[in-house]
């Protein structure tokens, strides 16, 4: 998203201090009163981003309903906050030849902190593992990796798979069709609650 760079003249965030029943005049208010901290413009913006992240500030500001300046401080705020991580595109894997989608589950030999670690470090080394998570119940790391065709897959988990240390067992399903994928984050229980408790932006 193109942000220009005089946008933030003016106030500056929270500059405002009113309490939460108040109107929020350009659509700054006091923040760190809630658990999150987000009012009705942060979660439209969220929602606006995840949506199309290539928006300029004057397009997001215009769909929020807010200015432009307190919409760039709103977002570089998030920004700074770690909410927003990063912008990026989304590509169609099979349209890069990446065909293949697995779902492998590492049991782990030994699940000491230095062991699971190492294995961490191992996993994290493997470009074709695009997602790892730390998983409850059976196995200790369910990992997504991604391949050309299935003997392509089958070299790789020889080659790398195979030779992770400490692991014990590796059990592998694949996918046969996406039904859902790279939905945006559910904002709606950050909602609940909110409508009307802010005046409209002055």
């Amino acid at each position: 998203m193109k942000l220009p760079e005089n946008a933030d003249s003016g106030k500056t965030r929270g500059e405002t201090k009113r309490s939460p029943d108040a109107g929020a005049p350009t659509g700054e208010k006091e923040r760190g009163s809630e658990k999150t901290g987000l009012d009705r413009y942060d979660l439209a913006i969220l929602a606006e981003l995840q949506r199309d992240a290539r928006l300029t500030n004057a397009e997001l500001a215009h769909r929020i309903g807010l200015s432009t300046a307190p919409t760039w401080r709103r977002v570089r705020w998030l920004e700074e906050q770690g909410i927003i991580t990063g912008y990026r595109a989304d590509i169609d894997r099979r349209k890069i030849g990446l065909g293949v989608l697995a779902f492998v589950r590492v049991d782990a030999e030994r699940n000491n902190a230095s062991a699971t670690r190492e294995l961490e470090q191992a996993i994290l080394a493997l470009p074709e593992v695009v997602a790892c998570h730390f998983i409850s119940g059976t196995g200790t790391f369910e990992l997504h990796v991604v391949s050309t065709d299935l003997d392509s897959y089958a070299l790789w988990a020889r080659a790398h798979l195979f030779s992770l240390p400490n692991v014990k067992d590796l059990h592998t399903s694949f996918s046969l069709g996406e039904v859902k994928a790279g939905a945006a984050w559910p904002l709606g229980h950050l909602q609940a609650g909110r409508a009307g408790r802010h005046g409209p932006a002055g």
